[in-house]
């Protein structure tokens, strides 16, 4: 499905033109928040766009982001002409069994970071045995999992975070959505007007017993929301990186260097979502532990991936793709996940 985004640079161009003086780049704020904190690879890779190319140009809504492609010439990936942000290669894909499908991070109409939701056909595919989650009791050195990395472009036609000028100055409302669709040209119908409104829909929604959530437009408010929630701007912002590009499915082992970050402290997850700008959904809970954990393949590559375990899992929906994956009930055992590489988890240092 694809966002055609020339209508959309046009109208971001207008936007950000009318707001040049209340728009400063996001990346001041960051440092200006968290003078300390390095941004993570996740953020930085959403930072600075240029609209200057605008020749058949259009963006293609992932399952786990939004995709852009540039026509420049017969340039490859990496050099303009296909960008992939969480939908195919900005996600994690993960089977545990040896002969079993793998299922992407972020396949369906809702996201499976949002717990309310059931599973769909989509993410399920044909192996009840394929999923992004595994169980806490397997989070240690000498694990085996099969998974698929896989590392997205970036380019100029990128779905960046825009100034937070900016980004309020655009409806985010379901009550709007005919706004924003026609803001966007967007045609009622469509699959990339579902993907809004599920989007929307997803943000509004209401969240699980212990958790503090927000769907966040811009930079700065992530950063408010994460320093606000965590009480302290003395933070770490960490996110999973790979080094290889274009790897291929294959086994890794959890290697030696499991640590668990943020020590018995809360931590605030930002997902990254379906939008034609960025928009992450940040939420917080005290019964969510981030670990760092370092992975090598069979081919020697290497990751430093990010995972976060759920201790309490009582309020999910019991139909939840980590429940039919792991053959376990909700509340009973720590469910974990490893991050796509454009989400973001915050830490107290």
């Amino acid at each position: 499905m694809e966002f055609h985004i020339l209508p959309i640079i046009t109208f971001l161009m207008l936007v950000v033109a009318t707001n040049a003086d209340a728009a400063l780049p996001p990346a001041f704020y960051w440092k200006s928040k968290l003078p300390t904190t390095p941004m993570p690879k996740a953020i930085t890779d959403l930072l600075q766009p240029d609209w200057k190319e605008e020749k058949d140009t259009s963006v293609d809504v992932g399952k786990g982001g939004v995709n852009v492609g540039v026509e420049k010439g017969n340039q490859g990936p990496g050099d303009g002409t296909d960008v992939n942000v969480g939908g195919g290669d900005g996600g994690v894909n993960v089977h545990t069994g040896p002969k079993g499908k793998p299922v992407h991070v972020g396949v369906g109409p809702h996201s499976p970071f949002d717990y309310n939701y059931a599973a769909s056909e989509t993410q399920l595919h044909d192996d009840p045995n394929v999923a992004l989650f595994f169980l806490e009791k397997d989070l240690h050195h000498g694990t085996k999992l099969n998974l698929h990395f896989t590392i997205y472009y970036t380019s100029n036609g990128d779905a960046t975070f825009l100034p937070r000028s900016v980004s309020d100055s655009i409806p985010f409302s379901s009550n709007k959505v005919n706004d924003v669709l026609n803001k966007f040209s967007i045609k009622d119908g469509s699959d990339e007007a579902k993907t809004v409104k599920n989007t929307i829909n997803e943000c509004e929604g209401p969240s699980i017993k212990g958790e503090e959530k927000r769907c966040v437009t811009s930079l700065e408010s992530m950063v408010d929301f994460a320093t606000t929630k965590l009480g302290s701007n003395n933070v770490d912002a960490v996110s999973t990186e790979v080094t290889k590009k274009d790897n291929e499915l294959q086994q890794y082992t959890m290697a030696p260097g499991v640590k668990r970050l943020g020590e018995d402290k809360a931590s605030v997850v930002c997902h990254k979502e379906n939008y034609p700008y960025a928009v992450f959904y940040c939420h917080k809970s005290e019964t969510t532990k981030a670990y760092s954990v370092p992975l090598e393949g069979a081919d020697g590559s290497r990751v430093k991936a990010v995972a976060v375990c759920h201790t309490d899992t009582s309020k999910w929906n019991p139909k939840h793709l980590a429940f039919q994956v792991l053959k376990v009930q909700p509340g009973t055992v720590p469910v974990c996940h490893f991050l796509p590489q454009d989400h973001v988890v915050f830490v107290p240092k």
